[in-house]
């Protein structure tokens, strides 16, 4: 406690921002960085709610072993980011969109885990992606409908995708683009 001010002292460290002046392009819900070609692209800041690497036995690797490593640049959730409003001029947002699984299992760890409320969360998540990026930017978003079609997210949130394509083994992989300010 802080005599002079009578003040609780904060029990977390204060939360370190990044300089974000040159990185253009926000990766909200970063992962492993599956989908991206340089996972270390200087002009993107990726962010996470997790960092934590896993590893789990897998007799189809040479190694035995497969790993996966969630390691952002920042510690943050996609549903109360820490940033000015109008920041990024790019948004990548790929959120959980499995339920079903096991708090544990491979692909929890993998991809992460959609809460009960997931429609809370999804439209607090868009809310703050179009929020950070800038009049004109353009918010990457991709979802899986093996569980959740993407019509379901689509009419939870007030933003409609300029055009998207469908990718995968089994074409439910939907890659979509917004621009802010432009329906």
């Amino acid at each position: 406690m802080n005599e002079e001010n009578n003040l609780q002292e904060p029990t977390n460290p204060t939360l370190v921002i990044p300089d974000v002046s040159n990185r253009f392009i926000l990766d909200a819900c970063c992962g492993s960085r599956m989908f991206w070609f340089d996972k270390e692209n200087p002009n993107c800041l990726f962010i996470d709610k997790r960092s934590e690497t896993v590893t789990a036995k897998d007799s189809s690797q040479k190694s035995g072993l497969r790993t996966i490593e969630v390691k952002p640049d920042l510690i943050a959730d996609f549903t109360e980011m820490p940033f000015e409003n109008e920041t990024f001029a790019m948004v990548v947002f790929d959120p959980p969109h499995l339920k079903t699984l096991g708090q544990n299992s491979w692909m929890a760890k993998k991809y992460g885990r959609l809460p009960d409320d997931w429609q809370f969360m999804i439209q607090k998540g868009f809310k703050e992606c179009m929020r950070v990026l800038k009049p004109q930017g353009t918010l990457i978003f991709k979802w899986n409908e093996h569980e959740i079609n993407s019509k379901q997210v689509l009419d939870l949130i007030p933003y409609k995708p300029l055009f998207g394509h469908t990718s995968g083994k089994q074409a439910k992989t939907i890659w979509m683009a917004f621009m802010k300010g432009v329906s």
